[in-house]
């Protein structure tokens, strides 16, 4: 009897210690979302590269509950504008937590997905803050919005890969510092990173192009469609035909014969696949300014024609917020650097600054 009141007691204590906790579920207005993420009551789901969460609060330490769909993901734990950790998400749900030992006083924590939706899903439930701890007002939606789709130049493929080796494994990628989610940080700016490694405008490594893939919530799941209502962006950057520039000389591919059979894509051919989805993405988005850009790797090396393509279709619609800029071939192997995203960056965001006004 008296150990069965011992445990009496202890359950009692947890109970109370778990009372005295805040608790913010994943379906909480002082959580503020960003990227295309699949909401319900008791989860959130988040999948594309650079998808994110933040919370103020007043306290000292903090934890989340989340669950990876095959710990094949990384986050980085941002804390007051300042990476402090990163997390692996496991197979199964479990508290982590995400920061303690911070000065007491307000303070806002940001989840980053540095790894893209090929590498699966993680499902946020909720965080968690100690005993007298507050949660505040979710911090306040950013003025300027820009969305990119590209290809595993945009997600930061291999970027943190310092050996050199170009490894596309999650270890090695990080979409904080892509130069898409610089350029963001930048301007202030809400990003949306719909890309994905391997994929291009007419062909890909895979059976999806980005025509296909553009208008999803889940890019897994092709009946899984994006309400575009829900976030307009200002400024819009297409970094796309990358991969095109390789796979339309790979006859023997399997998906150069899916896609052209035996015979290579026409100039003609190109420049209209580019020039249609440019304009669905107008379709979708029909004040935003847009950027057709390309580089770093050897799609824009001297004698490429792919920039002269990319050109050509944009002066067919005649659209007076659509320009061109191409970023110089950075001469080195593999995808770009960790040095070479922020020279990127740099690029375009010099760019920006004279052509765009927001």
């Amino acid at each position: 009897m008296r150990y069965k009141h011992l445990f009496t007691v202890v359950a009692v204590m947890m109970s109370l210690e778990s009372w005295a906790q805040t608790v913010i579920k994943a379906n909480d207005p002082h959580i503020r979302y960003s990227g295309r993420i699949a909401r319900t009551d008791s989860t959130a789901e988040l999948s594309w590269s650079a998808t994110s969460l933040k919370i103020n609060f007043i306290g000292t330490e903090i934890s989340g509950v989340l669950k990876d769909e095959r710990s094949d993901n990384n986050y980085n734990v941002i804390v007051d504008g300042n990476v402090i950790n990163i997390i692996h998400p496991e197979l199964y749900k479990k508290t982590y937590k995400l920061a303690f030992g911070l000065t007491p006083g307000k303070h806002t924590l940001e989840l980053f997905k540095r790894t893209e939706w090929a590498m699966g899903k993680t499902w946020f439930y909720e965080f968690t803050l100690a005993k007298g701890e507050k949660v505040l007002p979710a911090p306040l939606e950013p003025k300027r919005k820009m969305e990119f789709f590209g290809n595993s130049i945009t997600c930061g493929y291999a970027d943190i890969d310092t050996a050199g080796k170009d490894r596309g494994t999650s270890t090695y990628e990080d979409g904080y510092i892509s130069y898409a989610a610089i350029i963001a940080r930048h301007f202030d700016a809400e990003l949306y990173n719909t890309s994905k490694s391997g994929i291009g405008i007419t062909i890909s490594w895979f059976p999806l192009v980005m025509s296909e893939m553009y208008d999803r919530l889940d890019a897994s799941d092709p009946y899984s469609k994006w309400d575009f209502s829900k976030y307009t962006p200002d400024l819009v950057v297409i970094n796309l035909f990358q991969n095109d520039s390789w796979l339309v000389n790979m006859p023997a591919h399997a998906e150069f014969k899916a896609r052209f059979g035996t015979t290579p894509p026409t100039p003609d051919f190109l420049i209209n696949a580019y020039r249609d989805f440019l304009k669905k993405v107008r379709g979708k988005y029909p004040q935003a300014q847009i950027i057709c850009t390309l580089g770093s790797m050897d799609a824009t090396k001297a004698g490429s024609p792919w920039p002269g393509y990319i050109e050509t279709a944009v002066a067919a619609l005649n659209d007076k917020k659509i320009y061109t800029h191409f970023i110089p071939y950075k001469n080195t192997p593999g995808h770009p650097s960790a040095k070479e995203q922020q020279a990127m960056a740099d690029d375009l965001t010099a760019f920006i600054e004279q052509t765009v006004s927001w």
